[in-house]
């Protein structure tokens, strides 16, 4: 049983900007697997922050619990175009990812929005949303304990998934359809035709497949992943996800790729790579789990 004095504990290490980031991250991701309404309420405060990393990784968080709790601050961050267009993006997207269509006319209003990565993440959510009330709830699970944009495609053969992947004239969420199912599918070939994902397609494309193979974790990617990462011209969100990927990969070679972008000019490319390399650390080692905040702290002395 958690105390809320506990939660309480691991909120504060959250929204300490004092705190190394790793350890900020690793609290963010402890409250997510808590769940409640103290952790949305710590996870919410946290949106102050200066970090476009860290506020993107709220909304997601908050998406993928699935609380209904959550909509209005995400509605906020939404609204709000002080905050970086990733922090916004992050947030259209965990609103179809809780699935109540209450915010369907909102998504529809920011599907036309003057920053595309947001008005390519609403338009997303809304066929997500639609989605969800045809077929009357979420897909069937798959492998993965996410919750997803687009659900799999159905079609099974990956040479016509990566067809799909590639085709710039079909509609992005049908485009997402195949880059989910090629996931699913999992192997070398899938993991090389996502990988091909990386050079076509909008920022917000190549960014979900950067996410996608990092939950994929096969290393026949990781040059694809390096590469992208190098590409000082590439778009910020990214290159993050392609750093995010390399430390769930966790081979030798992508610490070297991580190691080489420490000090990037760009903060999120940097603080990804800080991310990530404790990530690497966790995957290469003998750790039960990454969300640890909660056993530290019960180990803590007292």
């Amino acid at each position: 049983m958690v105390t809320e004095q506990e939660v309480d504990t691991i909120g504060r290490t959250l929204v300490d900007p004092q705190q190394p980031l790793q350890a900020r991250f690793r609290a963010l991701f402890t409250l997510r697997g808590l769940g409640g309404a103290g952790a949305i309420s710590w996870i919410s405060r946290a949106f102050m922050d200066d970090s476009a990393l860290l506020k993107h990784e709220l909304a997601y968080c908050l998406g993928q619990m699935q609380d209904e709790r959550a909509i209005p601050v995400l509605l906020d961050v939404l609204r709000d175009t002080c905050q970086e267009p990733m922090v916004r993006h992050e947030a259209g997207e965990a609103l179809g990812a809780i699935g109540n269509p209450k915010v369907l006319e909102t998504l529809k209003q920011y599907s036309s929005d003057p920053v595309i990565e947001v008005a390519e993440t609403c338009q997303l959510a809304v066929r997500r949303l639609e989605w969800l009330q045809q077929h009357r709830g979420e897909p069937a699970a798959g492998p993965y304990l996410s919750v997803d944009p687009a659900p799999p495609a159905e079609e099974r053969d990956v040479g016509r998934l990566r067809e799909a992947l590639l085709d710039e004239t079909l509609p992005l969420f049908d485009r997402y359809r195949a880059m989910f199912a090629l996931r699913n599918a999992g192997g070398e070939e899938a993991a090389l035709a996502l990988a091909d994902g990386l050079r076509c397609g909008s920022a917000l494309f190549r960014h979900e497949v950067g996410y996608v193979l990092g939950q994929l974790q096969h290393e026949a990617a990781v040059p694809q992943l390096t590469a992208a990462l190098a590409r000082l011209a590439e778009s910020p969100m990214v290159r993050h996800e392609c750093a995010e990927a390399l430390g769930a990969i966790a081979r030798p070679a992508c610490l070297a790729a991580l190691r080489a972008h420490a000090e990037d000019p760009e903060r999120v490319v940097r603080e990804s790579c800080e991310v990530a390399l404790d990530m690497y650390e966790h995957e290469s080692g003998q750790a039960f789990q990454y969300a640890d905040g909660l056993e530290r702290l019960r180990q803590a002395p007292s």
